[in-house]
């Protein structure tokens, strides 16, 4: 597969020869500096041989070449000097048994000798090609390629495992010459298929491996998008060595996190869901292919808290005055692009006492979910699986907890708290067993980009899903639809990341399941009616969607009969995954959702989703595609059922094709609006003509302007330049605007969790053409961009420069 990237193009490399070799576990050992906005530390990489996996059964024929020995440029080896201790930094010298830690001590020249500074180079491509056939050449070194960018790469060595005590154990040749390569190779070999219920001691020997000496520096060197490395005289995978650590720190500049201040002034960083995902986080495989656990140790001030995806609900434990250091682990193997960490000063907050009738009832458990119970053996690597725990599957709230800004923390009680335990306990009685152990909740910064964001262990929410205890339906439905996301997205991923439907589709479909089922008050009529008024709306949406972007980024299959394949190394591109449009669409949640309801009303409720627990059991802890699902959901119709059904037609109707799916546009013309749709829309005709009639405003009336109708009463200022009320606008941009998106120019009810209604503000101002309106847009802009994230900052750019 020959990866050639033009610069004007917007895809996105993964250049991970993940078919040579696969990262089976990260160590890292890191420190958060608030004050130079740079995490430093360590890597550790322990790495399986492509002769020890099997490899994706769906690959190109085409070839990727080395083009020339000239190709990349190494590193020579140096000596690591011992590092100057710096004050601002709480790792600068950290002993682990015989060997020494490099700091902000070492001379950084990353960015000389064939290390580009990657940030300068993101608008462009440095090189017509990008070289991703690692393979074997004859007498050159086998290359182990990793994602990385917006990183500086410092050091890389092989980690002598050998010298760990206790580590024979893990040797089936006592001949083996004590420190060869052979020997080292075979320990990590061991290590990393050791079976599930030995997972304590496991976790245990990757710690001690990650802290054991370096046995020889590698030569290595940086692109825009990549770390290559090798070893002199190691020809394959096999020989390369299995166990790798790096050196390495972020920059402040980098995409992967975000360096901001929370509602309350205080500093702090978090992972934003960048569209690259982790690479500036880490060097790692991005490929979803590469499934891997994780244990991270984090230090930072004492006075912050660090959240991460993990299995344990870390505490932190003081390493000297004013520092502190937290460690969290992962036994469940998933792409590293799900690695999660937020630091900052985080409140929990805690429940207020309440008397049992406050708490969520027990429910009963439905018999078809019951069949699926510890049934058979599960279809992914080995690991400790909740889906044969007998207790995990009848636990119906995980434990949680919720983490917020001081300011929050009132917001947080009356709302999110109240609502945790009844949306877990509705999701479990819609699909079953939890797939995660306990789940963190964070409200996090007004710059996010977004109303919720899942990942193992934790989800982000924004604040404004906090409104209060007398709206809890924004709260309830997004809160729902992140922890449907635990089942599609993160225990069910895609293989493709092109096919973002199997993940966005599913959690918008199964949020409203999940509400109505917490809801426990709705009778099934109530149910039905407020799933028919959401029904409505997103029709609606999907429509302005539509109206408004390009048709191949309407496509929700766009590589089409190419999707899932890779090249011979493994090495892909993401296609689309670098326009900044794409991160403000709906396309895959809404055609996804509309998908998932018509196969649903197709089947029947009660078989789809007795099918949905059936499925969720045959394939968590897996990477699935599109036919995988579909394919499943066919075999299990009756033939006089299917009406001319296949996964083909899907492919063609649905997936495949832009616009609004045949199907779908002869339902909504054929369907009667819902009763609550019928009335929403009488008032919508009332206060349009009001709005035409010619109406003096009284001296002193004051707008009661209320949350939900703010975004609104701002566009009518705008509209109608109504001056007096300018100020009201730029509080609404520097207030809502980095937490409450749309794309320019659509809908303005069409927001979601990818898109700012601020944007939509700042394209009202522009357009208008009116100068104290474009200057007041430019000043808020200013005042904001800040605490934008990077993505909405360029949009918002592009339209006022």
């Amino acid at each position: 597969m020959d990866i050639t990237l033009d610069p004007s193009r917007d895809d996105l490399p993964l250049l991970a020869n993940t078919s040579h070799m696969l990262v089976r576990h990260y160590a890292l050992d890191l420190d958060v500096d608030f004050e130079s906005q740079v995490i430093e530390g360590t890597i550790v990489l322990f790495l399986e041989d492509g002769n020890r996996f099997k490899k994706p059964s769906h690959s190109s024929t085409e070839t990727c070449p080395l083009e020339s020995n000239e190709a990349f440029n190494f590193r020579m080896p140096e000596p690591c000097p011992v590092p100057v201790t710096n004050a601002r930094t709480f790792s600068s010298k950290m002993a682990y048994n015989d060997f020494t830690i490099c700091g902000k001590g070492e001379k950084d020249t990353s960015d000389k000798d064939g290390n580009h500074d990657n940030w300068e180079q993101a608008s462009g491509i440095s090189s017509s090609k990008y070289c991703c056939d690692t393979g074997d050449h004859g007498s050159e070194d086998f290359l182990l390629v990793l994602d990385c960018c917006d990183l500086s790469v410092l050091k890389v060595e092989e980690v002598d495992v050998a010298a760990v005590p206790g580590i024979e154990k893990f040797t089936r040749s006592p001949r083996l010459t004590v420190g060869s390569e052979v020997l080292r190779n075979e320990i990590i070999q061991e290590l990393v298929t050791m079976p599930a219920d030995r997972w304590r001691e496991q976790l245990d020997y990757y710690a001690r491996c990650s802290q054991a000496p370096g046995c020889g520096e590698l030569f290595f060197d940086t692109d825009t998008w990549s770390l290559q490395i090798r070893k002199k005289g190691a020809q394959t995978a096999t020989d390369f060595p299995h166990a790798v650590r790096i050196w390495y720190k972020t920059k402040p500049e980098g995409r992967s996190v975000t360096w901001t201040s929370d509602q309350s002034g205080r500093p702090c960083v978090y992972t934003i869901g960048s569209p690259i995902n982790n690479r500036a986080l880490f060097p790692c495989q991005e490929p979803p292919v590469a499934m891997s656990t994780w244990q991270a140790t984090v230090r930072a001030a004492a006075s912050f808290v660090v959240l991460m995806s993990g299995e344990n609900s870390a505490k932190p434990t003081q390493i000297r005055e004013g520092c502190s250091s937290w460690h969290y682990y992962v036994t469940m193997p998933m792409p590293a692009s799900t690695f999660t960490v937020a630091v900052g000063c985080w409140t929990e907050v805690m429940p207020e006492p309440c008397s049992s009738d406050d708490r969520p009832s027990e429910r009963p458990v439905p018999s078809s979910q019951a069949d699926f119970r510890c049934v058979g053996v599960c279809g992914h690597m080995e690991y400790p699986c909740r889906f044969q725990n007998a207790t995990a599957t009848t636990q119906e709230v995980i434990p949680h907890r919720v983490f917020a800004p001081v300011c929050l923390k009132d917001a947080c009680q009356e709302t999110l708290l109240r609502l945790i335990p009844s949306c877990l306990s509705a999701a479990h009685s819609v699909l079953g067993t939890h797939p995660f152990s306990r789940l963190d909740v964070l409200v996090v910064p007004a710059n996010f980009p977004s109303l919720g964001m899942a990942s193992p262990h934790i989800i982000f929410l924004s604040q404004s899903t906090l409104t209060g205890s007398s709206h809890l339906h924004l709260c309830g439905t997004r809160l729902c639809h992140e922890i449907a996301h635990a089942w599609f997205g993160l225990a069910i991923g895609a293989r493709d990341w092109t096919e973002e439907w199997l993940s966005e589709g599913f959690a918008t479909h199964l949020e409203d399941v999940f509400w109505a089922e917490a809801q426990q008050q709705l009778s099934p009529d109530e149910a039905q009616e407020q799933q028919e008024l959401r029904a409505c709306l997103r029709w609606h949406r999907l429509q302005d969607e539509l109206r408004n972007s390009s048709e191949e980024m309407q496509v929700l299959r766009p590589s089409k009969e190419k999707t899932g394949h890779v090249s011979e190394s493994g090495a892909s591109v993401i296609k689309h995954g670098l326009n900044p449009e794409k991160i403000f669409m709906q396309v895959h949640y809404l055609k996804g959702y509309f998908l998932l309801r018509f196969l649903a009303k197709r089947l029947g409720d009660e078989t789809y989703f007795s099918f949905l627990r059936k499925f969720v059991y045959t394939f968590h802890g897996q990477l699935i595609l599109s036919q995988d699902f579909l394919q499943m959901l066919l075999e299990s119709i009756p033939e006089e059922k299917r009406l001319g059904l296949s996964v083909e037609s899907i492919f063609q109707d649905w997936l495949e094709s832009s616009g609004i799916p045949q199907q779908l546009q002869r339902e909504r013309q054929a369907g009667a609006e819902c009763g609550l749709a019928r009335q929403v829309g009488a008032e919508v005709s009332k206060w349009i003509q009001v709005n035409r009639r010619p109406r003096k405003r009284k001296r002193g009336e004051r707008a009661v302007v209320f949350e939900k109708v703010r975004h609104r009463w701002c566009e009518l200022i705008v509209r109608h330049k109504f001056t007096a009320a300018y100020g009201q606008v730029e509080r609404f941009l520097q207030e809502d605007q980095v937490r409450l998106v749309s794309r320019p120019r659509a809908s303005w009810g069409a927001p979601s969790s990818r898109a700012a209604m601020g944007i939509y503000l700042y394209g009202e101002l522009m357009v208008s053409e009116d100068a104290r309106q474009q200057q007041l847009a430019r000043r808020c802009f200013e005042l904001a961009r800040g605490r934008m994230d990077k993505s909405s900052a360029e949009v918002v750019a592009e339209m006022l420069f």
